[in-house]
């Protein structure tokens, strides 16, 4: 039998407390899974978010043993031999509960969000700052207008583009935590994707001044977590390097 320690609670963490449940992993186990046969066998009450269980959504991200992670993608018999991801400390990585790492799997939900029950967190916020850079592509207007993108063009836009809105970034990201009205790696990654494309109406300082605010672009400090929990390798801090080089070559920062 394998011990999962999981985080309940109420809206807005009403409530808190840590429930233990012990199941018996089978071959190929993944931790949603794992919270499936503890919804249908223990506890039917037990609240969390999930989708196409492939890696895909994005839905199940939450925290894993403190370290956030897909949960239909984080194998039950392999969590701990895991590589560590190195994040940066950040109070919701460091807060204190009695758990056994050997032992046990910590399941909490994703920080930085509102909770509204158990692993379920609100993304209101998170998808409110997508909304803001404008993450859709308006084509030129003009009749006959190349529309023309160069292969390695191509091949940054689809790096981007293969963001899944699961949220990890943003709850991994120490600076999110701090300030809650830092737009988030994934709202500046997605900018970078319409601004780097020639086939975007409108010129590159229109959606540039979408980001330079005091809680775009220049609120980054640089932690890297974004990096390292991304399941998708969309490397949020390279575009944001890239978003300030060219703030700063306007003169926008």
């Amino acid at each position: 039998m394998m011990r999962f320690k999981v985080w309940r609670s109420g809206k807005d963490g009403d409530d808190a407390r840590y429930d233990t449940f012990e199941v018996q992993p089978v071959k190929g186990m993944n931790v949603l899974e794992a919270l499936f046969e503890i919804q249908d066998r223990l506890d039917d009450t037990l609240a969390f978010r999930y989708a196409c269980r492939g890696a895909v959504c994005g839905s199940c991200a939450m925290m894993i043993n403190r370290e956030i992670r897909l949960a239909c993608r984080t194998q039950v018999s392999l969590i701990s031999h895991y590589k560590p991801m190195g994040l940066k400390p950040f109070p919701p990585l460091q807060s204190p509960v009695d758990w056994d790492r050997d032992s046990e799997v910590l399941v909490e939900p994703l920080p930085n969000l509102p909770i509204q029950k158990d692993l379920v967190v609100d993304m209101t916020r998170f998808y409110r700052y997508y909304e803001r850079v404008k993450p859709y592509l308006e084509t030129l207007e003009e009749v006959g207008a190349p529309t023309r993108i160069m292969p390695q063009q191509m091949e940054r836009a689809e790096r981007l583009a293969n963001c899944i809105l699961c949220a990890a970034c943003y709850g991994s990201c120490p600076v999110c935590h701090k300030n809650s009205r830092y737009i988030g790696p994934h709202a500046l990654a997605w900018s970078l994707r319409f601004i780097d494309d020639p086939r975007a109406k409108g010129d590159e300082q229109e959606r540039l001044s979408l980001v330079k605010d005091q809680d775009g672009v220049p609120a980054c400090e640089g932690f890297y977590n974004c990096v390292r929990t991304c399941p998708k390798d969309v490397a949020p801090a390279a575009a944001i390097k890239i978003l300030k080089e060219k703030l700063a070559q306007r003169k926008l920062i």
